[in-house]
């Protein structure tokens, strides 16, 4: 138990709310998973250090040592250190940046760049001279390694976190509106790891009912001015604000001198997290000044981005060509009809397509929409029906596994869609998006995107659209590697896919 003591008398230093600074015991939760996923992850790149370096060397001069190549195997057993150097050089241990999010993968990549950089000072001045060919190979394969590994680790912490698992608990300020809309986002994705325990509230006349309340999802703790007691009485570690005008900057340091002593982590939940572009904290004359930097959708990104795509594209065409003859074999003996369906989509700034998907319906399917219209179970303007009678028994199986959607590689290879992007939209969906909605069409649509990894259909219409909108403010190479490799778990979890 660690006493939160302050002065009894609140400072008089702006008009606002105040809140009462007095000495609670706050409980501090230990975390120890932290620690034992921290060693796991040192383990693994330890690992990843070595590994990559002996099967460089192995493939760059075979397995003999002889007299040229035996300085290598010096640099494979050094290999390790000085990668977990660079990672540490790059903040890439930081647990802010850690458990979820596209920042601890960059960081990988900016120290694949670090460690680059220190090989070819080191050689420099020790007049040695490595092998480009040995660089070329162990630099990609560690990078590559590494993020693998990593994210694994963080799928099974996700697994763990869905079982109800190492979360953190979490106190809520807010407006009961706010408070509510919080609690169900937080709770419909758990692998953030933050769930909501409790909630205050701001004052009112008469002051609020304390206990169970249901418009909110969970229990009402007190109001502002009690948030240290319901910190304690909660057991929480994390103290969510959301934006409201009684919590201004005076209350919040206040809030901030009660809870550092416990080690309860506060975050601050703007209204601004949504805007364009990204959102970086500036201090300007001693002011923080919250700027907000314009999306990336011209350059040397999008040049890169869409090699990558082509590249990706094609390699995938050509390993997945045998699971392609084999659905298309599986379609024609299923039911009668073409094995690839085409149709009209909008690309990028407007641009109509086709797009090519297996059939996974009967080829009477479009004439039977009208009997069921009054079956749709989809939000905004997306026809969805768990249990569609038009899919086929094949469509059923390839639908859960997004099989159905693999030709679409050939738009990606033609430059119509990305490998990473929003759900390319029908027309008739374009002719009733609100203003707003149109930004989703600056960029390419994507096979795979934040979208389909977090839900697809079981997610509402508003959410759908917002994470498309987030994708366009915020996309990069490395988040669309993010978004690559939780399309492979999204699959096999196959939730959300009719």
């Amino acid at each position: 138990m660690v006493e939160v003591a302050a002065p009894t008398a609140p400072v008089r230093a702006a008009p606002g709310p105040v809140v009462p600074v007095v000495s609670r015991p706050v409980r501090v939760r230990k975390r120890p998973w932290e620690t034992r996923y921290l060693l796991g992850m040192l383990a693994g790149d330890l690992a990843v250090g070595l590994l990559a370096g002996a099967v460089a060397f192995s493939a760059r001069f075979g397995p003999d040592v002889t007299a040229y190549n035996r300085m290598y195997l010096l640099v494979v057993a050094l290999l390790p250190v000085g990668w977990v150097g660079a990672l540490a050089v790059s903040h890439a241990y930081e647990k802010r940046r850690l458990f979820v999010g596209t920042a601890e993968y960059e960081r990988v990549l900016r120290a694949g760049v670090t460690l680059a950089a220190a090989m070819t000072v080191v050689s420099y001045l020790l007049e040695v001279r490595l092998s480009r060919g040995y660089v070329l190979l162990v630099l990609p394969l560690t990078v590559v390694a590494t993020v693998l590994v990593r994210f694994v680790l963080r799928q099974r912490l996700h697994r763990q976190r869905a079982a109800g698992r190492h979360l953190r608990r979490v106190l809520v300020l807010g407006h009961r509106p706010a408070v509510a809309q919080v609690y169900r986002q937080l709770r419909r994705e758990r692998h953030h790891g933050l769930s909501v325990v409790g909630a205050c509230v701001p004052c009112r006349r008469p002051r609020p009912r304390l206990g169970p309340a249901p418009d909110l999802g969970v229990p009402v703790l007190g109001t502002f001015g009690d948030a240290a007691a319901a910190v304690a009485a909660a057991e929480a570690d994390t103290v969510i604000v959301l934006s409201c005008p009684e919590l201004d900057g005076v209350a919040l340091r206040r809030l901030g001198w009660q809870l550092e002593r416990a080690d309860v982590d506060l975050i601050v939940a703007s209204t601004l997290v949504d805007v364009a572009g990204r959102t970086t904290i500036r201090p300007v004359d001693g002011l923080p000044m919250l700027h907000v930097d314009h999306a990336r959708l011209r350059g040397s990104a999008r040049v890169a981005k869409a090699v990558v795509d082509r590249l990706g594209a094609a390699l995938l065409l050509v390993l997945l060509a045998p699971l392609l003859a084999a659905v298309a074999v599986a379609i024609k003996l299923d039911s009668p009809g073409p094995v690839l369906y085409r149709q009209s989509r909008v690309g990028r700034d407007g641009a109509v397509f086709d797009i090519w998907k297996f059939r996974s319906m009967y080829v009477d399917a479009e004439a039977r929409l009208a009997e069921l219209a009054g079956l749709d179970e989809g939000a905004g303007v997306l026809f969805k029906i768990r249990a569609d009678p038009r899919v086929t028994r094949v469509g059923r199986l390839l639908r859960r596994f997004s099989v159905d959607e693999l030709p679409q590689l050939v738009n990606v290879l033609a430059g119509q869609m990305s490998l990473v992007g929003p759900r390319p939209p029908l027309p008739a969906e374009v002719a009733r998006y609100p203003s707003d909605m149109l930004r989703r069409l600056v960029v390419k649509p994507g096979l795979t995107g934040l979208w389909q990894v977090s839900g697809r259909s079981d997610l509402p219409w508003e959410e759908a659209i917002r994470l498309d909108l987030r994708y366009v403010e915020s996309w990069s190479l490395s988040l669309d590697l993010v978004i690559l490799l939780r399309t492979v778990t999204a699959v096999v979890r196959t939730s959300g896919a009719y």
